[in-house]
């Protein structure tokens, strides 16, 4: 029974699949857009996303942590200098996976284009992303509501103000 295994082995040993996810990632973070199948990258996914949310701490502790799991000192250095100051605002969700429809003539496999978000310049029409407060979601509902209820009274007066100047 497969209870809680939810990782998936892409039909690979655990030692071929680990060195097969950190070439993938140092190739995404050196080049920022890699062509493979969906499969792979929804493994790739859940293994880079993690090293970039330490990348934004920049300390000896999590560039050693980082490059146990890569291995290339030059993905290590991109991610923690370009990267990392990218992605600084961003609470999560680093990559993007556009499926390209087409199908790898071998074996019919699914294809897809795996991105880092922030380097896309299609999505940004090559403008910087206005630099966002930092946000919870704590108490969304009551602040919504408290914005509702205001946003009502500010514009009363204006509304009734208009009818009296004619």
């Amino acid at each position: 029974m497969r209870h809680n295994n939810k990782i998936n082995h892409l039909g690979r040993k655990t030692a071929h699949r680990q060195a097969m996810l950190a070439n993938m990632a140092s190739s995404l973070i050196l080049e920022k857009r890699i062509i493979t199948t969906t499969a792979k990258a929804k493994a790739l996914r859940l293994y880079v996303e993690p090293m970039i949310t330490r990348s934004k701490d920049d300390s000896t502790t999590s560039r050693r942590v980082v490059f146990a799991q890569l291995q290339n000192k030059y993905a290590v250095t991109e991610l923690f200098r370009e990267v990392s100051q990218k992605v600084a605002n961003r609470p999560g969700g680093y990559t993007r996976i556009i499926k390209l429809g087409t199908m790898r003539a071998g074996d019919s496999a699914d294809m897809c284009m795996m991105e880092l978000v922030d380097y896309n310049d299609v999505y940004t029409n090559g403008k910087k992303a206005a630099k966002a407060a930092k946000t919870t979601r704590r108490g969304g509902k009551k602040k919504a509501e408290a914005a509702q209820a205001e946003a009502p009274v500010a514009e009363a007066p204006a509304a009734e103000e208009a009818p009296k100047a004619e």
